[in-house]
């Protein structure tokens, strides 16, 4: 053990880890498995991890990457709520055990990764880009898009998803219903339905208004409430569900 790590052992308060270990390619039961950390202030969920998999237990697999709260990678079930690992600090939890775990409503492949093909999958099916009709334009534009600071506030929250897939794991239809399409999926198909440089409306109605899209949404306001990046996923669907009814592109709201 390093002398850094002792001296950080001396200053720190110990933590107990408790981590779902599973392997599907081994087919085994999962378990729990408990680690000992010296935390002191400032330490993440991440910094926890990351000294676990250095000085107790290298087999353990979780996901990383930017470590700043910007890629999504690092989202797990930290005590029962979904968060990223990098931006949750340890000590504010006020807890002598944390207990992590998979995103719910994905499949785990080892540990605490799970497999999100299918998140993203459905992510592509709502058309997440903008869209022209005259698609010589939307290649070889002749000028800029301008927009308006009214135009831009229309959809700019909403473009601040990181696709993280902590909504879809706090979302209580995407566990009963593994054909609904998601938050995630369906916030952004408003997003993109608003922008005033888009004109893809049309061709996303029939893909969100579905019995698994827009209308399996019972408004529980979970996905908003864990989003890391303050999006919220619940009015969005509720404003696309307007623009579907009334069959008109999203405006600026007043």
């Amino acid at each position: 053990m390093s002398s850094q790590t002792q001296t950080l052992e001396e200053k720190a308060q110990t933590i107990v880890f408790k981590i779902f270990r599973y392997d599907a390619s081994k087919g085994k039961s999962p378990t729990f498995r408990s680690y000992k950390v010296p935390v002191v202030r400032g330490m993440t969920v991440l910094d926890a991890l990351l000294y676990i998999r250095q000085n107790l237990d290298p087999t353990i697999s979780f996901r990383v990457s930017c470590r700043m709260g910007i890629c999504g990678s690092c989202g797990m079930l930290i005590n029962m709520v979904p968060r990223l690992a990098c931006q949750t600090q340890i000590l504010p939890l006020k807890a002598k055990v944390i207990e992590l775990a998979p995103l719910p409503n994905f499949p785990v492949i080892k540990d605490l990764v799970v497999d999100m093909d299918g998140f993203f999958e459905k992510h592509k099916e709502v058309k997440p880009y903008l869209y022209r009709i005259d698609r010589a334009e939307q290649e070889n534009p002749k000028g800029e898009y301008l927009q308006t600071p009214q135009e831009l506030e229309a959809y700019l929250q909403f473009a601040y998803c990181i696709k993280c897939g902590l909504c879809y794991s706090a979302c209580p239809t995407t566990a009963t219903d593994k054909k609904f399409l998601g938050p995630q999926a369906l916030s952004q198909s408003y997003r993109y339905s608003a922008d005033s440089r888009d004109q893809g409306f049309k061709l996303r109605v029939p893909v969100v208004d579905d019995p698994h899209g827009l209308w399996r949404c019972h408004f529980a306001g979970a996905c908003s409430y864990v989003c890391p990046k303050g999006v919220d996923p619940a009015l969005a669907i509720q404003l696309m569900k307007k623009a579907v009814i009334t069959g008109k592109k999203p405006l600026p709201l007043r």
